[in-house]
């Protein structure tokens, strides 16, 4: 109740009754606080612009301004999503959503030798995730946010819709967590420096990629399946794909390893590069001698 934080209060508060509209006024209201974004966020819009950039040079100039303006309208709709898995109840929404191969993933877990569940950050994660997680349940990772009332909220969201969290550089608690016989969702597909990654090409681009993917695997001999989730091109309903478990997975070769996991990712985006994090500076730890592209 701090006065510090009387502000963030006024936030969620307008936030709660947005979760209250009905939910094609709460998409037109996530899409324009996107052209909000796209308009103010100037650094965040550099650094998409950027990755765009490398990631798309096929695209002509105007194309790719196209589509980074497509991604912050998608990222205005993320946040209002996100609210709804925070404020709202996720599980009212199933009939929004078709869920492809959720066998592969109740099976796995029944084999009670855990289940990693690949990942990766796009806009519609939190509420694909939260919705998920209310058929078959599994861990998280996250990230502490310094608010300490958003994180307040956000320990309450966690709680509500996953049966357990876990801070992101806690590897043993997600090898507890598997050799436990549970799931955890696991997302690779950030830069987290060159100590802990080896560099493996992502979108054709020299990445640094975290190796902790397969030496989880290894070590706790968890299934790995990829989980991919998209918002439809009308935003009327979610898609949620689940794959069959890996297989000859990992190898004996990292970066090997790590060309696999950065393949699946990139095919995933493909099918919806909108909904992709761009905002994040992917690409900011470079091989020695190039300098960063933001």
């Amino acid at each position: 109740m701090h006065p510090r934080h009387w502000p963030t209060w006024v936030v969620f508060g307008i936030a709660y009754l947005i979760v209250l509209l009905p939910y094609r006024v709460q998409i037109k209201i996530g899409a324009g606080l996107g052209k909000l974004g796209y308009i103010f966020a100037k650094q965040r819009r550099h650094i998409a612009k950027v990755n765009l950039a490398l990631c798309f040079p096929r695209l002509d100039v105007p194309q790719q301004g196209e589509l980074l303006k497509c991604t912050f309208r998608s990222t205005g709709i993320g946040l209002i999503e996100t609210i709804n898995s925070w404020l709202g109840n996720p599980i009212k929404m199933r009939d929004r959503f078709e869920i492809n191969g959720l066998q592969h993933f109740t099976d796995a877990l029944e084999s009670n030798k855990g289940v990693l569940l690949l990942g990766m950050h796009s806009s519609t994660l939190d509420l694909c995730g939260a919705v998920l997680s209310g058929y078959a349940g599994f861990d998280v990772m996250y990230r502490r946010n310094k608010n300490e009332l958003i994180e307040a909220i956000m320990t309450k969201s966690r709680e509500k819709n996953f049966p357990s969290a876990i801070q992101r550089d806690d590897l043993r608690a997600v090898l507890k967590s598997l050799k436990q016989g549970h799931a955890v969702w696991y997302g690779p597909d950030q830069d987290y420096g060159k100590k802990h990654s080896v560099f493996a090409p992502f979108f054709d681009i020299e990445t640094a990629s975290i190796t902790a993917t397969a030496r989880i695997a290894r070590i706790s001999g968890a299934k790995v399946i990829s989980f991919t989730h998209y918002r439809s091109k009308d935003d009327s309903k979610y898609i949620i794909n689940l794959t069959p478990p890996l297989e000859d997975y990992p190898s004996d070769n990292e970066v090997k390893d790590a060309t696999r996991i950065n393949s699946l990712i990139e095919a995933a985006i493909l099918k919806a590069p909108d909904q992709y994090w761009w905002i994040h500076r992917r690409f900011k730890t470079r091989p020695e001698g190039e300098e960063r592209p933001y």
